[in-house]
C-alpha cells in the first residue's frame, strides 16, 4: 500500500505549465546579461580609474627627498619642492610641493642621489592608486633635466645689508 500512495502522491502534483518553463528561461537569459553586463561595467570603471592615464606634466624645483616606504607593498616616495608658495588657510603660508612615486627602482636611485638638486621630472597622472604602485596619483617616469644648485656668493646678512641700503 505503501508504494501505491508514493505513486499517487507523485502523480498528484501539479505539472508546470509549458508556458512556464519559457518565462524562466527567459528570466535566467535576462539575469545572466545583467549580470555579465555588471561585470564589464566594473572592469571597465577599474581600468579608467587606475591604468588609464589622466594627464602628463613636467614639474621643476628642488627636489627634497626619495625614500623607500610602504608596509606590504614597498614603493619610492619623492617630494619636488616648487618655487612659489600656497596658501592652506587664512594666515598660513607654506613652500609649494608636488608629491610622487616613482616606479623604476634604477630611475629612483638615481633620484635618491641627486637630493638637493635643481631637477624636472616628467610625470603621468591617474584618477587614483593602487596599494603596488605608491601613494601618489603621480608616476615619475623620466628626469628631463638636473642641475645643481649654485653656492650662494653672499651670506644671507650680506644680502640683508645690501637690501636695507637699497632702501635708504
Amino acid at each position: 500500500m505503501t508504494t501505491d500512495n508514493n505513486n499517487n502522491i507523485n502523480n498528484t502534483q501539479p505539472q508546470p505549465k509549458k508556458g512556464t518553463n519559457t518565462i524562466m528561461k527567459w528570466f535566467r537569459n535576462i539575469g545572466c546579461s545583467i549580470l555579465l553586463l555588471l561585470i564589464l561595467c566594473g572592469g571597465g570603471y577599474f581600468y579608467w580609474k587606475y591604468y588609464s592615464v589622466f594627464g602628463e606634466g613636467v614639474k621643476s624645483g628642488t627636489l627634497n627627498f626619495v625614500v623607500l616606504k610602504g608596509d606590504i607593498f614597498k614603493t619610492y616616495e619623492g617630494k619636488l619642492i616648487m618655487e612659489g608658495v600656497v596658501s592652506s588657510g587664512q594666515g598660513q603660508i607654506e613652500s609649494n610641493h608636488f608629491t610622487f612615486t616613482v616606479e623604476d627602482e634604477e630611475l629612483a636611485m638615481k633620484l635618491m642621489r641627486m637630493s638637493g638638486e635643481k631637477v624636472e621630472l616628467r610625470y603621468k597622472e591617474y584618477h587614483g592608486t593602487l596599494p603596488w604602485r605608491g601613494h601618489s596619483v603621480f608616476i615619475v617616469d623620466s628626469i628631463l633635466s638636473n642641475q645643481e644648485l649654485p653656492e650662494p656668493t653672499k651670506s644671507v646678512e650680506e644680502t640683508a645689508v645690501e637690501v636695507i641700503q637699497t632702501q635708504i
